[in-house]
């Protein structure tokens, strides 16, 4: 509809007024006459019309014409430009006509009509003024006025673009052609463009990097105005002082670090030190060491702890610290720390991580103690042994080892496995700890898991010599309930009395716990005597020291206050460890308290928690490994991974082994959302993919109030104001480079299909579902089930049946994501079965049960997917119908580099799991089409030969389509562009 008022026809324009403009043009002088006929007759037959705008007070002013006999324009008509003081103007070419029909608007809804008779106009210069027609010029003799200014800023200090444009519409006005206009580098992090609106006083924008990437304020626009605005993280600032003008020079230097402590492990040394102040931030710190042969050594680091490897033995070194900020200012240097080095460590030269992209390598998930016993001399049951029904089993809970682990590798390659997760490698100390996730010492590597010619060390440099990479699974987020060695372990109260003499042992100080050594008086590896104290300890401050608590045991023992540690029993130094119990899944609390009594819950906003952690973690990295499992990563702020952890490890890899290692250090985090939703009850500091963003703002410079801060913000933003990606996704058939300047440094498991796997079509749905609110869903990382759980939060292991297993493995191993698997499933290992019930049933009843059995004999492979000989009961293992389905998914997905690392899309496709997917990088275009179980139809697909993966057909594409019949339950096609065609032989599901 043209317009909302009526409009009466156009009246025919009187011939005396022609007649009047043409006797005041006078006679065409001969170079007019010279000019060809049809471009005087459209000079001749041109208005320019001048609207009077003082009364109106418009921000914006529109013509809206129909020529004498022609049709009008689109409503609101064409804006009219600025003319002189209280005038705007607009020149129309008439074609042959000899006048107009004209209204005037606002452009949003507001118009002058003539009272509804329009106005009738003839060519030349006319002006309209409070309703009365004249002929004339008013601006004659005057200067033009320029259109109203808008300057904006706008900062890409977060999203770090390399470029940026606006995009933008003046109130009432068009937008620009997409992707707007080019915006200046104005300074370091900010970009500029001034922009001519005319007579609007007010825009809309959106702003975007050229490739793709927007920023739109969450599908809002930004709302802007004249004058100087700045736009940086979502806020907008009107009358804003410009953020590139000269400052005055930083003169002030940064604190001086406090705090410094140094310790020696080996021919190591870690240091750490309080973080510094400085008005405008600390930008790193210099590490001077003396001492030694090799004269003084300046190092500069990013955090506040630095591990000082390769010195020499029986040496002292003393380190002082000053902190720099990014005008150069240097603090006093600190005090002196120093530590003495001893023997070199028994252990072999660290490994070299793999350093290749991690979407190319399958991962194998194995609790370690559970795997493979190949050193019955590290075995220990512990206090629970005869409790859990264990030791009737002859089953104790530290069984496997890196031994059996690495006479097992040939058996993972031979699945087509080329990542091995292990659970946590540090030595634990609980009552029932052998899955690891009870630290206690996060420097030593457990010696339950460790023989002669087999430790962590021997297991990562075996696995890379087959090719395979380890992935070790890592705590940050607490310690056992123990507390961590070398940081902080509280004494609780303890009375050796008729009733708790068989629990309290004897105190030993020159006995020191390791978990596998037996402490002589006890006779015990669990030993306890350095745990507890009848004396009140120095600085105690647990209340009721002692006390009966007025309780009795279940034996019938007394009980006593302190003597058991608990958050709020105040045994844990405040500083180091949170004081509380989770109250609200998806509160704050979740964050900053306790998970569970066995779980201490570390304060990882400290800095002096930060520097224990980040030392101990240096010296696996230092070890080889290729990526860390993140364990209970949601109940750390992302802001803390993003300001200390995550960076910490790009530092050390980087440091280590090079800037592209570093790119490939696989770091996966466990964001533990066990809803449907995609963002987890509509908080998104609880949301998996929430953790795989850098920050959008600064917060304070103090960890624990930036947490809070962070915490604040992002859940007023909501679920419908957070980033989003297109980096998973192809653009139509193309591929194209994804942007991570966004990127956290943390991939996720993928929660949402874990939850959703009780059905493949399922976990598809929910999977896609997710994606774009994902930094990179191409990594993540996608299993069934766990140690911990099933399918929609199943406290038992999967069991859908050996037919949904397969159609599982189909889609794991073609959609987008990693394909990771849990011991045993590929012969569905205690399928059913409470996957974890603690010291209250055997292990044997369990998802945890010993494996050993099922891998006992030899087998050999020396290409993935394929064993090359094999005998004994893991040849039976390796001839069930899930496994010898998995080696051929394997042979497929890795002679396919789409399905590896291609960007998906659904796009012109009919099927229920159907996509295409393509992966361009050098001189590799890897193009597939991919239906699992059912049938799909394809369009709009690039013409050429493509053929099956699975099958060996060749079909070729002359007009952009093709159709697949349905292969069957299970089974799945992998149509290859110029593809090789068939890859491995015939299975029971892929044929």
């Amino acid at each position: 509809m043209r317009r909302t008022f009526p409009c009466p026809r156009p009246l025919r324009r009187p011939l005396v007024a022609f007649v009047a403009v043409a006797g005041l043009l006078g006679p065409l002088s001969p170079d007019v006459g010279a000019l060809p006929v049809e471009k005087a007759a459209a000079e001749a037959n041109s208005a320019t019309v001048f609207y009077y705008t003082k009364t109106k007070n418009w921000a914006s002013t529109h013509l809206h014409y129909a020529p004498d006999g022609g049709a009008w324009t689109t409503v609101p008509g064409t804006a009219m430009e600025a003319a002189c003081t209280d005038w705007v103007k607009k020149t129309v070419d008439l074609g042959s006509a000899s006048g107009l029909t004209a209204t005037f608007n606002n452009g949003s809804g507001t118009w002058d009509n003539n009272g509804g008779a329009d106005y009738a106009l003839g060519t030349g210069s006319i002006t309209v003024k409070d309703g009365v027609v004249a002929h004339s010029d008013p601006c004659a003799g005057t200067e033009p006025v320029e259109g109203n200014k808008a300057t904006v800023y706008y900062s890409t200090a977060t999203t770090g673009w390399t470029t940026a444009n606006i995009h933008y519409a003046p109130a009432g006005g068009t937008w620009t052609a997409s992707p707007g206009v080019g915006m200046e580098s104005a300074c370091t992090g900010w970009w500029k463009r001034t922009l001519d609106i005319g007579t609007a006083t007010s825009l809309k924008a959106a702003f975007n990097n050229g490739n793709g990437v927007w920023d739109n304020n969450n599908s809002a626009d930004y709302a802007l105005t004249t004058g100087t605005t700045t736009v940086k993280d979502r806020t907008v600032t009107r009358d804003a002082e410009d953020p590139c003008a000269a400052e005055e020079p930083d003169t002030r230097a940064p604190t001086a670090p406090t705090g410094v402590t140094a310790s020696a492990d080996h021919t190591s040394i870690v240091l750490s030190w309080h973080a510094s102040t400085d008005d405008t931030g600390v930008a790193k710190y210099q590490v001077t060491r003396t001492g030694g042969t090799r004269g003084t050594v300046v190092t500069d680091i990013g955090s506040t702890v630095f591990s000082d490897t390769g010195l020499e033995e029986r040496t002292a070194y003393t380190y002082t610290v000053r902190a720099l900020d990014a005008a150069g200012n240097a603090s006093p240097a600190s005090a002196g720390a120093t530590a003495t080095t001893g023997d070199k460590a028994p252990e072999p030269a660290a490994g070299t991580p793999l350093g290749t992209d991690p979407r190319k390598d399958p991962i194998y998930f194995v609790l370690t103690a559970r795997f493979h016993d190949g050193d019955s001399s590290n075995n220990r049951g512990g206090s629970q042994h005869t409790k859990s029904g264990n030791a009737a089993n002859d089953d104790p809970m530290f069984r496997g080892d890196f031994k059996g682990l690495v006479q097992k590798l040939d058996y993972i390659k031979a699945l087509g496995f080329s990542a091995v997760w292990v659970t946590p490698v540090v030595l634990n100390r609980s009552d029932y700890d052998y899955h690891g996730y009870h630290g206690y010492d996060f420097y030593k590597v457990d010696p339950r898991l460790e023989s002669a010619g087999a430790s962590y060390q021997d297991l990562i440099n075996a696995a890379h010599a087959k090719g395979m990479k380890i992935y070790q699974d890592v705590v940050y987020n607490h310690s056992s309930r123990w507390g961590a060695k070398g940081l902080a372990t509280p004494k609780v109260y303890g009375v050796r009395d008729s009733q708790w003499i068989w629990y309290y042992d004897e105190k030993n100080d020159g006995f020191e716990y390791d978990g596998l050594t037996v402490e002589p008086k006890s006779g015990k590896s669990y030993y306890n005597g350095d745990l507890w104290s009848t004396a009140e300890p120095s600085g105690n401050t647990c209340l009721n020291w002692g006390r009966p608590t007025g309780g009795k045991s279940a034996e019938g023992y007394t009980l006593y206050n302190c003597q058991w540690p608990s958050p709020t029993s105040g045994m844990f130094p405040k500083a180091y460890y949170h004081q509380c119990w989770i109250g609200n899944w998806e509160g704050e609390d979740a964050r900053s308290c306790w998970l569970h009594e066995d779980l201490a819950d570390l304060n990882t906003e400290n800095t002096t928690v930060q520097n224990h952690l980040i030392g101990a973690y240096n010296k696996y990295i230092d070890m080889g490994v290729d990526g860390f499992r993140v364990d209970t990563a949601v109940h750390i702020p992302r802001v803390t991974w993003n300001r200390r952890f995550l960076p910490a490890i790009q530092e050390r890899v980087t440091q280590r082994f090079g800037a592209e290692a570093a790119k490939n250090f696989f770091v996966f985090g466990e964001v533990a959302a066990f809803v449907n939703d995609k963002w987890n009850r509509g908080s998104v500091n609880h949301s998996a993919q929430f953790y795989t963003w850098k920050e959008r703002k600064e917060y304070s410079a103090d960890d624990g109030a930036a947490a809070l801060e962070q915490f604040t913000y992002e859940n007023d933003q909501g679920t419908g104001n957070q980033p989003t990606s297109s980096n998973a996704f192809l653009n139509g058939n193309s591929y194209h480079t994804p942007d991570h300047s966004r990127f956290s440094g943390m991939h996720i498991i993928d929660m949402r299909m874990h939850m959703n796997f009780g059905d493949a079509q399922n976990a598809y749905g929910n999977g896609k579902d997710s994606d774009d609110s994902v930094n990179d869903a191409t990594y993540n990382v996608v299993y069934v089930d766990s140690h911990d759980y099933g399918p929609n939060k199943s406290s038992e292991r999967y069991s859908g049946g050996t037919d949904a297993w397969a159609e599982n493995m189909s889609l794991m191993w073609t959609f987008r994501g990693i394909p990771t698997l849990y011991y045993g499933s590929e012969i569905e290992f205690q399928k059913g079965r409470k996957i974890d019930c603690g010291p209250t049933c055997p292990l044997a009843t369990t998802g945890r049960a010993y494996y050993g059995a099922h891998v006992a004999g030899s087998v050999t492979a020396s290409e993935f997917g394929k064993a090359d000989s094999a005998s004994g009961e893991v040849a039976n293992t390796l001839a069930q119908p899930l496994a010898r389905h998995l080696q051929r998914l394997n042979q497929i997905r890795r002679a396919v580099p789409a399905l590896q690392s291609g960007q998906y899309s659904t796009e012109g496709i009919s099927g229920g799991m159907a996509f295409k997917r393509r992966y361009t990088s050098g001189a590799t275009d890897s193009f597939a089409l991919v239906t699992v179980t059912g049938g799909a139809t394809y369009t709009g697909i690039p013409n050429g030969t493509y053929r099956d993966a699975v099958t060996g057909d060749v079909r070729t594409v002359s007009n952009g389509t093709l159709a697949v019949a349905a292969p069957g339950k299970g089974n799945l096609r992998v149509y290859v562009l110029n593809g090789p065609g068939r890859i491995g032989a015939d299975g029971p599901y892929l044929k």
